[in-house]
């Protein structure tokens, strides 16, 4: 069976319109990058840059000066002024978190507190989020809403009304008490559960969003199809339901896990002097003790313990997707 061939004017009608969409693309391609551009170029301003400087702060000595450390970069004098005062440079700072066992105690503590925490609003949150996903439609946006409200609301005052809520003669104990469940009021502030109960409420909606997301997303005819099979409900979420919603998972588990680990405000408002947490012991080092160099050593092995096995997570999991698992 023969095929008719084309035209020649045909032919060079196509021809034309794929000569006219090659500009085209080549005009979209600057507006393309330009996209990817600002994001990286916002990052490379406010953290990278910044960065830079922790990091050369770290390899400096403290002094009783403005700034409090030594050498710093004079550019009047020029490269060899530059190169002068990297000669400069010590790892003092380094060696000595590891001689003072408070830094490592510090560093064991804090991630202790952010594991714990974090299992404690995936425990929380992943119930809330599943009740969102399955909830009729008209409602989940209501519902979202409710989540996000507190953040309406600066985030000190939040944990400022914690303090009125769980000291000795607040709302928790006297509600307790009238309801006769205890017969004194309970030490609950100055404590690490009250440490975890701000950490909780005040990260639950960074654990629910994401999580809500994967859920909402999932087919439900999966579920159905499992039923229809004789597939139990328990076993219908742990077999699809639960597999399936680990991307927001693992998001969530990301959003609560790093914030908390270097978190001030709420140990240094609800916590006692017996929580101990790097982001405690960063302020003290910056403020109290005027130490920049030394604080500036703990930021930045903060950031290697947590930037490092993230990386290596996300490679493990780009190589398995690659692989099928």
């Amino acid at each position: 069976m023969m095929t008719e061939r084309p035209s020649r004017s045909e032919t060079t009608a196509g021809a034309d319109a794929t000569a006219k969409q090659v500009p085209r693309r080549l005009a979209r391609e600057p507006m393309r990058w330009l996209v990817l551009a600002v994001p990286y170029l916002w990052l490379l301003l406010l953290f990278f840059v910044p960065f830079l400087i922790v990091i050369k702060i770290s390899f400096s000595l403290a002094a009783i000066a403005q700034p409090p450390y030594t050498p710093v970069f004079d550019i009047t004098e020029g490269l060899a002024g530059i190169v002068e005062a990297v000669r400069s440079f010590t790892l003092d700072n380094y060696l000595w978190l590891t001689e003072d066992v408070l830094y490592l105690r510090a560093y064991l503590s804090s991630l202790e507190i952010a594991i714990v925490s974090t299992g404690l609003v995936l425990l929380i949150g992943y119930p809330i989020a599943y009740g969102m996903a399955r909830s009729p439609s008209a409602w989940r946006l209501p519902l979202v809403m409710l989540i996000i409200l507190p953040f309406w609301t600066s985030f000190l005052i939040r944990v400022y009304a914690w303090i009125g809520i769980l000291k000795k003669e607040g709302l928790l104990n006297q509600a307790l008490l009238a309801l006769g469940v205890i017969s004194e009021p309970l030490t609950i502030l100055n404590t690490n559960a009250a440490v975890y109960i701000g950490i909780v409420y005040s990260y639950l909606p960074f654990m629910v969003l994401p999580v809500y997301a994967s859920l909402e997303r999932l087919d439900t005819t999966l579920l159905e199809a499992a039923s229809d099979l004789g597939c139990r409900p328990i076993r219908a979420f742990w077999s699809i339901t639960f597999p399936l919603s680990l991307p927001g998972v693992v998001a969530g588990c990301f959003l609560v896990f790093i914030p908390v680990t270097g978190e001030f405000i709420i140990p240094d408002l609800l916590g006692g002097s017996e929580t101990l947490m790097i982001g405690k012991t960063l302020w003290s080092e910056f403020f109290s003790n005027r130490d920049w160099p030394l604080a500036s050593a703990v930021a930045v092995v903060l950031l290697l313990f947590l930037v490092v096995p993230i990386v290596l997570f996300q490679n493990h999991e780009v190589k398995r997707a690659e692989r099928g698992d």
